[in-house]
């Protein structure tokens, strides 16, 4: 079967969208499916270059930046990448013909897109939904429900018209989908994240070197620290827990809120906390596996329900979670069912600094938890589980591309 994934971000980048693709495109390429990566990409000086990574086809196809520009021009960008794709690779795709499209979000402006692919190949597409956009956009403060979100809505309209299927992130996202597809409701269904445990490192010492960190129990973050985040509650964290000298809290990515949370720290004079700019994807879990416990937060305004990348990162390095999240968020029954780890409500501040000194006064509880998470990861989030489960939709179409495969041209 020959598979097209669409998705805004791909390995090198540090995303977890970008590790989770390539790990989903790379289980398939194991399985013996031709696998074709469409994605935007600011670094290629071509309208679109090919390459051959791990056993997959990688199409990248000139754009401009989008993570770290600024909101107008991201948003500009991001509204022509159907056009901008279907224009430069429209000669690739005509003689490349897929089986299947999965497709990821955000971005929500893929629906054009897909929408001709599925034209040109008489195709079906699943489309995978992570961070609900505009939704979440609203819950925090950011748009209003005006000109631009009603454009908005529009766009993730075209997206979910699109998609035969629709992988949603957890059970507590699926009234939201329900009430946005109305009639078609039947096609949302519930797709964990994912990721290839088999990529976990073992430990090692350099990371914690290099940091000035050792003899110090490091509550680590990794990924984007934008506004959806409230890094602040991190921020408050390290400040009540000054005073804790074994406590260490270091920020690992880029976004929006850095430079002013930088500010922040400084202005506190806070030494028990420390942003660190991104690094390689293939140094993330490298340096993740030397620490002692993995970070979430969350907006609680955000009533989505969010499994990040990071969090699986953290299981699957076998670190114990300690969560702050908005109220009745999935993840809190889910660590405290398995004893992975501690989820609070985001603003309580006490119970959160209560399970900060939990973890970091007892690594017995850290072993045990850090354990618990590994095991979680291999059994509910594995990128293998995934797979099958959005090819069961398509075994038919899939039994018949194989018998014919053509090749790449």
């Amino acid at each position: 079967m020959r598979i097209l994934l669409i998705v805004v971000y791909y390995a090198p980048s540090t995303t977890s969208a970008a590790q989770m693709m390539q790990d989903l495109a790379r289980e398939y390429a194991r399985r013996g499916h031709q696998v074709i990566v469409a994605t935007p990409s600011d670094s290629v000086s071509r309208k679109f270059e090919i390459s051959e990574e791990g056993g997959v086809t990688i199409l990248r196809i000139k754009t401009g930046g989008l993570k770290h520009a600024n909101r107008i021009l991201r948003l500009w960008r991001e509204r022509r990448l159907s056009n901008t794709i279907w224009r430069s690779a429209r000669a690739f795709f005509q003689t490349n013909a897929c089986d299947l499209i999965v497709f990821y979000s955000p971005t929500i402006f893929f629906g054009r897109l897909v929408r001709r692919l599925k034209s040109l190949w008489a195709c079906p597409a699943y489309l995978i939904v992570r961070d609900i956009f505009p939704k979440w956009a609203v819950d925090t403060g950011l748009i209003r429900e005006g000109m631009l979100y009603r454009y908005f809505k529009r766009k993730e309209s075209e997206q979910y018209a699109v998609a035969d299927i629709i992988g949603v992130e957890a059970h507590g996202d699926l009234p939201y989908f329900h009430r946005e597809l109305g009639a078609s409701a039947a096609k949302a269904e519930v797709l964990l994240n994912w990721l290839d445990e088999r990529r976990a490192p073992e430990r090692a010492s350099r990371w914690r070197r290099r940091l000035g960190l050792e003899g110090k129990v490091v509550f680590f973050y990794g990924g984007n620290i934008g506004v959806a985040q409230d890094m602040d509650n991190i921020v408050r964290l390290a400040k009540m827990l000054r005073d804790h000298e074994s406590a260490y809290f270091l920020l690992m990515g880029s976004g929006s809120e850095v430079s002013r949370l930088t500010t922040e720290i400084e202005g506190e004079g806070l030494r028990n906390i420390t942003i660190h700019p991104s690094i390689p994807q293939n140094e993330y879990l490298q340096c993740l596996s030397e620490f002692d416990v993995g970070l979430v937060s969350l907006d609680r305004r955000l009533t989505s329900h969010n499994y990040s990348g990071k969090l699986l990162g953290y299981m699957a390095c076998g670190k114990p979670v300690l969560a702050s999240v908005a109220p009745g968020h999935d993840l809190i029954d889910l660590l405290q069912r398995n004893d992975a780890g501690f989820a609070c409500v985001n603003g309580d501040d006490e119970q959160l600094s209560s399970a900060a000194l939990l973890l970091a006064s007892d690594s017995g509880n850290r072993e045990r938890m850090g354990r618990n998470a590994r095991r979680l990861a291999e059994s509910v989030f594995s990128v293998g589980a995934i797979a099958t489960q959005i090819l069961a939709h398509f075994e038919t179409r899939s039994r018949e591309a194989q018998i014919a495969v053509r090749p790449l041209s």
